[in-house]
């Protein structure tokens, strides 16, 4: 069984880190016997990462990959999913498509307001914006239908299947209930290790995003609380233009870069607690590895955190409205209860697991 795995990004050797949780699937699959290989359509040529071939749009067409037998789609656009698909679709004999969250949602809507020094006030582009997203939506809508016979949905978490159900206005039957909510899995690393209460602690609070700019991710909350807390230490990694248009605070150490699983691991064992606020987000893959790797966590009272983290031992989360919450009391509270109990709901045998499962029929 060969199976081809479609994604806009994925991770470089040396470079970046993007679509990891792709990637920790990939390796999951090959371990347990399926041929994978990646087409990355950013990819401007072919290469390999941890025993995982990656082609380019290019090489396929030219055949020299051979034939696949399943095509596993992660978070389909119009411009390179879609179009590959109607023209090869028919080559597949089975398809599975990965939802994670922009693909079926409208930016202005469901997306919280961007930052001032990133956004538009120009109403055309909104417009084209909003446009865009409402064909999008049909164009995908309509086409899922058509492949419901011999496809799979699987959605990372029940928030996203919801607002796939309101912007798209499908029901699960029409998909012929062939709809799966399986949540993304963790990094082994963080399967295997625990949160060393021994190690040397240098900062008091640690936050790690991909992207600082998107105002999803609050660093301008973190910016208050570390102005508000100045004998706390705070550590922030991440890349982004966020600090060229807002003064940094002293007590924050600013890594602007992106890291490996395992120097993830190094800086929390640093810390004392994890800090990663949200104002939107469709599981929160990174705050879900630090659950589990054990580190006291803090994120955002809102809906999609609430389905993750209600019952954790190790997270509290705290309103984004309300005037700064008291985070020191919240911290040394999660302490004290140190170490906590391992909690196994995001390894792969409970994720990854049941993709292989599907996958094989």
């Amino acid at each position: 069984m060969r199976v081809l795995i479609l994604t806009a990004f994925y991770p470089i050797p040396g470079g970046t880190h993007e679509r990891m949780f792709v990637h920790v699937r990939n390796q999951y699959y090959q371990k347990n016997g399926i041929d994978v290989t990646v087409l990355n359509f950013d990819a401007k040529e072919n290469y390999e990462i941890d025993g995982i071939p990656v082609i380019t749009l290019d090489e396929y067409e030219k055949g020299n990959s051979g034939q696949y037998d399943i095509a596993v789609s992660h978070s389909a656009n119009l411009r390179n999913h879609y179009r590959f698909l109607k023209k090869y679709e028919n080559r597949f004999l089975k398809l599975f498509f990965f939802f994670h969250g922009h693909e079926m949602l409208y930016l202005n809507k469901d997306y919280p307001k961007p930052y001032p020094f990133l956004s538009s006030s120009k109403w055309y582009k909104q417009l084209f914006q909003n446009s865009y997203d409402y064909l999008k939506i049909k164009t995908w809508s309509k086409y899922y239908k058509q492949l419901a016979d011999k496809s799979d949905f699987i959605f990372v978490s029940e928030w996203v299947h919801r607002h796939f159900l309101a912007n798209t206005g499908l029901r699960d039957s029409d998909l012929m209930n062939r709809v799966h909510i399986i949540n993304n899995s963790i990094g082994s690393t963080f399967e295997s290790s625990s949160y060393d209460l021994e190690a040397s602690k240098e900062f008091d609070f640690i936050t790690i995003r991909s992207n600082l700019d998107g105002s999803k991710y609050c660093i301008d909350l973190l910016l208050d609380y570390a102005n508000n807390n100045p004998e706390k230490k705070f550590l922030l990694i991440g890349r982004g233009k966020f600090f060229e248009f807002h003064t940094k605070p002293t007590n924050i150490t600013w890594l602007g870069k992106t890291i490996s699983h395992e120097e993830m691991i190094d800086y929390l064992n640093k810390s004392r607690c994890a800090l990663m606020l949200t104002r939107e987000d469709t599981q929160g893959v990174m705050t879900c590895e630090m659950e589990t790797y054990g580190i006291p966590t803090i994120t955002s009272y809102i809906e999609v955190c609430q389905e993750f983290f209600s019952e954790s031992n190790n997270v509290e989360m705290i309103s984004n409205e309300k005037p700064l919450t008291d985070i020191n009391i919240i911290s040394e509270k999660l302490c004290g209860s140190l170490p906590f109990p391992k909690d196994q709901r995001f390894f792969a045998k409970n994720t990854i697991k049941r993709e292989v499962e599907l996958i094989r029929g």
